[in-house]
């Protein structure tokens, strides 16, 4: 087993199968979004043909959805699949969130909940598209001045309980809407459906990989995490490599990869922040490279599939900064590909 070029091949980092974003997000279940500007890029990285309009139009058109979810953080998901996941994974990031807000201090008792939720949704359904700035002015008007730590704790809920979701997509600066208006409802399917579901789209768009890294990624407890793979049945079975034991599909990846492939990969990417045994592509000496321990992932270069450097998206001409193996390259083609996205 190659472990890596199975990865690259399956998250649709070399050899891309899909054509536009909307493909792309309901093929990976959800994707980390935390960076508002580069998650486009995350997502049109893996089409055959990356633009960034072609990006706008599905997100502003409902069909890509950006809401805080797993582990109490962004996420992308379809809206074939909001409803569903919601459902799933909401109950946890919920508990996690208000974990989070007791160990800062900051208590939202039901009623302050339930009276702010009511005006951020009144707002977003006026507006279509609302910003946080808009929200703290029609508070202001209700006499209601709260902190912006606060409030964002309040959008957050409004977000998991399904009242609020993604807006249009600015260039900057993120917009809510009320989901209800947003997103069609969908034939509602039952926990374990939503289960193997969430099993399926991880294991294949990530394989291999392990039962921790499922568990890490979905923020679902290890219990929900080994029903969903056993729902998979003989869909799925393990492979051992140095002495750990992976998942893969019947329907693997295994062909397509080439080698002297760079890749120029956003900070948050799946490529990584999907498992726990990154070690497979991300040498432990460099991990500081690529993210903290606290949680913020850094822009990474990749060269057939191990990380190997960082690039910023911003700067002009790409500088890349090489901290493994010997590289002569300027990235003028793949840097070119960035620029061609923006443009597009």
């Amino acid at each position: 087993m190659n472990p890596v070029a199975i990865r690259l091949l399956n998250q649709q980092l070399c050899c891309p199968q899909y054509s536009n974003p909307t493909e792309v997000v309901n093929y990976m279940g959800a994707m980390q979004a935390q960076e508002y500007r580069m998650m486009r890029w995350a997502v049109a990285m893996r089409t055959s043909k990356p633009s960034a309009s072609a990006f706008k139009e599905a997100f502003d058109r409902g069909q890509i959805i950006r809401l805080h979810l797993m582990r109490g953080t962004w996420q992308l998901v379809s809206a074939d699949d909001y409803w569903s996941l919601l459902d799933l994974c909401a109950p946890r990031a919920i508990a996690v969130t208000k974990g989070w807000m007791s160990s800062n201090k900051i208590n939202i008792p039901d009623v302050e909940l339930a009276k702010i939720s009511e005006i951020l949704a009144q707002d977003a359904a006026d507006k279509g598209s609302a910003t946080k700035e808009d929200f703290v002015q029609a508070l202001i008007e209700k006499d209601i001045n709260i902190d912006d730590h606060r409030l964002s704790y309040h959008i957050r809920m409004a977000e998991m309980s399904g009242l609020l979701c993604s807006g249009d997509l600015l260039p900057m600066k993120a917009t809510y809407a009320l989901a209800a208006n947003k997103v069609k409802p969908r034939t509602g399917i039952d926990r374990d459906e939503a289960l193997m579901m969430f099993a399926r789209k991880y294991f294949r768009s990530r394989q291999p990989a392990t039962l921790e890294d499922f568990v890490w990624w979905s923020g679902l407890n290890v219990s929900d995490c080994r029903k969903g793979i056993s729902l998979l049945g003989d869909y799925i079975h393990k492979e051992s490599w140095h002495g750990r034991d992976f998942y893969l599909t019947e329907d693997c990846r295994t062909r397509g990869f080439r080698k002297g492939k760079y890749l120029l990969i956003s900070p948050y990417d799946e490529y990584l922040i999907s498992y726990k045994s990154r070690d497979i592509v991300l040498s432990p000496d460099y991990k500081h490279k690529a993210h903290n321990n606290s949680g913020i992932f850094q822009p990474i270069i990749a060269h057939d599939g191990i990380i190997c450097g960082n690039w910023a998206p911003f700067r002009e001409n790409c500088p890349p900064e090489f901290f493994l193996g010997e590289h002569s390259t300027d990235l003028q083609e793949e840097w070119s590909a960035f620029k061609k996205f923006q443009n597009s």
